[in-house]
Order: C-alpha cells, then structure tokens, then sequence
C-alpha cells in the first residue's frame, strides 16, 4: 500500500485547530483528522495485463452506428488517448500511431468480421487492444434534462504469437460514470464538461488495465483537490 504525503498546508491547519482545542474535543478532532487521512490513501494496483511490454501494440475501438451518430468523435478519441497513455506508461511498448490504425479501419470493408488473428497480422503487431464500446449515453433513458453519462465496453487482447490468436487471451469488462453525484441537471453543467469528464475516465481505466497505477483506496470519500 502506497500513501501520498498530505499537503502541509492541511498539516499545518489541522496543528492549529488542535492547537486551539481543549479536553474532550481533542479526541473528536483527532478521531475526524485520523477518518480523513485515511479517506485519501492511495493504494498501489498492478496491471491487470502484462503483456504488452517491449511488444508492438495497435489500439482498435470498435462502436456501434447509434454509438458513432450519437458521439462522432468517441472512436477517434478513445484510439488516440488510449494509444498514448500506453505508449507513455508501459515500458518498451512500441504504439502504432493512431492515426495509421484509423485509416485502416476507414479503408478495410467490414475489418469487424476479420478474424481476430487477421487484425494483428494485417496491422502489423503483436498485440492488439480492441476496446468494443457497446454503451455510451449522457442522459437517463426518457430524460435529457439531467446528467447520467455512462460509458461500458469490453476489452480483449489478441496476442498475434500466442496459442490460439483468434480468440481473446484475456479480455475486462470496463464501465465508468460521469458526473459522481446524482441529480446534476443541465443548468449545472454543460454538456461538453460531462463529456470530457466521462470519456477521460474511461480513456484511463482501460490504460490502467496494462501498467502500474494508484487509485484511492475509498473512491467514494477520496476528495483529488486535498492533494492538489
């Protein structure tokens, strides 16, 4: 387990307040700083996946048609950002560039229908990362006045040299939500501001799947901006 050091300025403020306080609303004090500190641990996660270090490595993201009318720009994004954050965070991980992996989706008919070996060989890499997005919305079903964004997919590796490259070697299922509260209406947030905040959640959670990370070790009490 890995824990960040806490800002001093947060030190510093809670010294004070101890400081200033007497008897019994010491160990309240105490007992409220201890809850907080532990709110914001941070634990040490290791990669779900291993294997794409020191290999070539092409990043496909497959969607829907009501998928891509609805988000025009969710393939592209998805593919450039996941690309990179591999490309920078997994060790000898030799990326494709996207924008070769996208132009070969945009000029081979029905490349969803290929075998999955067929993929890995025709873009020239050892393993391919296809991200198969089958749910994207920013609204609750029947209501376009609140925010509710989900984005879900599976993740399947194909290992180009491996036992049966037609079949997935390991495959997660990835779904993210944005915003974190409920009841977020439009007058609150624009639409744009919940987009990226959804797509960037689900841009790092598939990385994440393929190379050491922190995240909190209570998501739902971790507050970022204590560490800023």
């Amino acid at each position: 387990m890995t824990v960040r050091p806490r800002p001093i300025v947060a030190a510093l403020a809670a010294a004070t307040l101890l400081a200033s306080a007497g008897g019994c609303a010491v160990f309240g004090i105490v007992g409220a700083m201890g809850q907080s500190f532990e709110s914001q641990k941070l634990i040490e996660v290791a990669p779900e996946y291993h294997g794409l270090e020191d290999r070539s490595v092409a990043v496909v993201v497959n969607i829907g048609l009501d998928i891509r009318w609805s988000s025009p720009t969710l393939a592209t994004d998805v593919t450039n950002f996941v690309s990179r954050e591999i490309a920078a965070n997994v060790p000898g991980a030799q990326v494709v560039n996207p924008a070769a992996v996208l132009a070969w989706q945009y000029r081979t008919a029905q490349w969803d229908a290929l075998p999955y070996g067929a993929i890995a060989e025709q873009l020239g890499v050892e393993r391919v990362v296809l991200v198969d997005i089958y749910e994207y919305r920013l609204n609750p079903p029947g209501n376009r006045y609140l925010w509710e964004g989900v984005c879900a997919a599976t993740v399947g590796i194909i290992e180009a040299d491996g036992f049966d490259s037609d079949s997935f070697v390991d495959a997660f299922e990835v779904a993210v939500t944005h915003p974190d509260v409920e009841g977020v209406g439009r007058e609150q947030l624009a639409q744009g501001v919940v987009e990226t905040g959804l797509k960037s959640k689900f841009i790092s959670r598939i990385a994440q799947l393929f190379y050491k990370h922190e995240r909190p070790k209570y998501p739902d009490l971790y507050r970022p901006e204590l560490d800023a």
